[in-house]
């Protein structure tokens, strides 16, 4: 089994019982690959994007154990220390783990962005939260407008979204 495969079946295990955020996980990776992807990324690129997308939001459940709650700055803070624990026992090439480690620690904040990674990693998380919080029309423009870089990131949201050519403007 390859390390990404290694990896996507231990976050099965460390989220167990918890059919939400494996599902949340699986989807932000699909679209994190088909982004990369058709955005050209170099395969170690490619490679830390994958599985940055697999471990994002790792530090949920130590934050909410830890202070009740799980907001974005406290997933940052409490995530890249489990994601690093969990490369290192799969034996992830260290700038690998390093660079994914960085990735968890930054997935919710939008500027500045340092990196194609980066930027996919956000929009990938981005498309999959739009639908799973049920956000409302306008949000969902607004997103399209000043979150969405990557020209198939942008192309995803208008599809699946139905974002109207005038509402680009």
């Amino acid at each position: 089994m390859n390390k990404l495969n290694q990896l996507y079946m231990e976050m099965i295990r460390y989220y167990e019982s918890d059919a939400p955020r494996i599902q949340h996980f699986v989807k932000v990776h699909s679209f994190a690959r088909l982004i990369g992807e058709a955005e050209g990324l170099d395969e170690e690129t490619q490679f830390t994007l994958e599985a940055a997308a697999l471990v994002h939001d790792i530090g949920i459940g130590a934050a909410e154990k830890k202070y009740g709650f799980s907001n974005g700055r406290l997933q940052e803070q409490e995530g890249p220390h489990l994601a690093e624990e969990m490369l290192e026992a799969l034996n992830f090439d260290r700038a690998v783990t390093e660079r994914v480690c960085y990735l968890v620690a930054h997935h919710h904040t939008y500027e500045p962005v340092d990196g194609l990674d980066y930027r996919i990693l956000l929009e990938a998380d981005a498309l999959v939260n739009l639908y799973e919080e049920e956000t409302p029309a306008e949000g969902i423009r607004e997103s399209y407008k000043h979150l969405f870089r990557t020209e198939t990131a942008r192309t995803v949201c208008k599809t699946m979204f139905q974002i109207e050519e005038q509402e680009e403007r």
